[in-house]
């Protein structure tokens, strides 16, 4: 960062490039080669679609394009799945299994493709140009801060930022603050909770006691949470810090009166993507039946919760929210707004940590196991944690329902509307409080061991 600072503005880009290609090739160094080819043949296939004057070419550039990656997403995420299911049904009938080499998943490979798929689709239905050179094709797709675990960024919106932008020091500052409150929120609080949740969620769910299991599912409702708007904001600060200005992920979603509500709050980008490029298509709001209507969303979140993962668990947890999407349609919307807002937000809050249960636990049998032991009243340990436990917990509730302390402009805890600077008292109070979180976060980290970013897998 001290070099792009430093840089003269026509070699910001190239530098910022270079160091996405190393950031990924850190973690993930053979599908680099991959990742990098496959964008220079997409980027040349949307030159041409965008060139052609013939609609049938366009449709067939545009499907080759979709194709190459969604092979890739298919290949890459759902070969083993897919193997594995189809074993599983040739043993049940006597037929030997298929012999098959696991394919690893490289990381982050599902934000790719969705970068790529909002590239070609937004170039076909004329929203922008596409890119005039392929680095800042590749700069859209690899810049770092984002490339592992979103926020998903449409291309439309950035697609200027990637040619031409500059970075104020007010810039800088408030994305150092940005950064240095998600890894807060990361080491702080999702790491502290993730310990509670490993522990009563990952050993021997017979053995759990009513409030064992409450302790943890609560525990990782929240750890989830602030783990992953924790890299959201991170992303978005390192973004700001080099000039981008990424989409907002969440906001407050566990303060939500209803599941509708809920996704509109919760991974914000992942919805708007579902939206416009799968649940319009389908019809949207403007089919003609209702049936047909529950259909698509039911099917929407079937298609989101398998994209989390090449796992039946994590169909299950979005087949679950869809039947509450429905049940919202129909009459539960009317139900929990005759309740009340407190009485609604804590009813959604209840139905959403059911829900992480499936996607916390891949076993369906273990899943089960789990269930029992929270309605399970009789079997109370009354165990003893660790006060630091409480106020991590404490933290958690009101950083996630109260609202959101991004501190953004939106909120005119920066800026005025009249003055969009900042000024000297609130720029030396975010510079301190980044300070101090970034201190607190270093020491924690020391003393601590790996604790991945959940989304990382995805």
């Amino acid at each position: 960062m001290l070099v792009y600072v430093l840089l003269p503005k026509k070699a910001k880009n190239y530098w910022a490039l270079l160091i996405s290609i190393l950031f990924y090739a850190w973690g993930a160094p053979n599908f680099l080669y991959v990742v990098l080819c496959t964008s220079i043949i997409d980027f040349y296939l949307v030159q041409a679609l965008y060139k052609s004057e013939q609609q049938q070419r366009k449709k067939v550039l545009l499907t080759i394009s979709l194709a190459l990656n969604l092979g890739l997403l298919a290949y890459f995420k759902y070969a083993n799945f897919f193997i594995e299911n189809v074993n599983v049904a040739l043993s049940s009938i006597g037929i030997e299994q298929l012999a098959w080499t696991q394919v690893a998943l490289p990381i982050g490979i599902s934000f790719f493709t969705f970068q790529t798929l909002t590239y070609a689709i937004e170039v076909y239905r004329n929203e922008h140009a596409p890119f005039e050179r392929p680095d800042h094709y590749l700069l859209y797709k690899l810049i770092f801060p984002h490339a592992i675990a979103g926020p998903i960024i449409r291309f439309k919106s950035v697609a200027a930022q990637v040619v031409d932008r500059t970075e104020t020091p007010d810039d800088r500052l408030i994305g150092l603050f940005r950064f240095s409150l998600g890894l807060a929120k990361k080491v702080l609080i999702a790491n502290v909770l993730a310990k509670q949740a490993d522990l009563y969620m990952g050993g021997d769910l017979q053995a759990l006691s009513f409030d064992e299991a409450w302790i943890g599912i609560i525990a990782y409702t929240f750890q989830i949470y602030f783990d992953f708007s924790g890299y959201s904001d991170m992303a978005i600060g390192l973004a700001r810090m080099m000039g981008f200005r990424f989409p907002e992920n969440f906001d407050s979603p566990y303060s939500s009166a209803s599941i509708t509500e809920f996704w509109r709050r919760w991974h914000i980008t992942l919805g708007a993507f579902m939206r416009d490029f799968l649940y319009i298509p389908l019809g949207g709001n403007r089919v003609s039946s209702k049936w047909r209507l529950y259909v698509n969303l039911w099917l929407v979140f079937l298609v989101s919760g398998l994209w989390h993962g090449a796992s039946w668990n994590f169909v299950l947890w979005g087949a679950f929210h869809g039947f509450f999407l429905i049940l919202d349609r129909l009459f539960l919307l009317k139900f929990l707004e005759k309740i009340g807002k407190v009485p609604a937000a804590l009813f959604t809050f209840f139905i959403v940590a059911m829900a992480w249960v499936l996607f916390r636990i891949e076993s369906w049998e273990n899943a089960q196991i789990f269930y029992n032991q929270l309605f399970d009243y009789k079997d109370i340990k009354f165990i003893e944690l660790n006060n630091s436990f409480y106020i991590i917990l404490l933290l958690a509730i009101l950083f996630s329902v109260v609202g959101r302390l991004h501190f953004m402009e939106k909120r005119t805890l920066f800026f005025t509307a009249e003055n969009p600077i900042l000024s000297v008292s609130k720029a030396t109070l975010i510079t301190t409080i980044s300070i101090v979180l970034l201190f607190l976060s270093i020491v924690f980290l020391s003393a601590s061991n790996l604790n991945p970013f959940i989304y990382y897998r995805f």
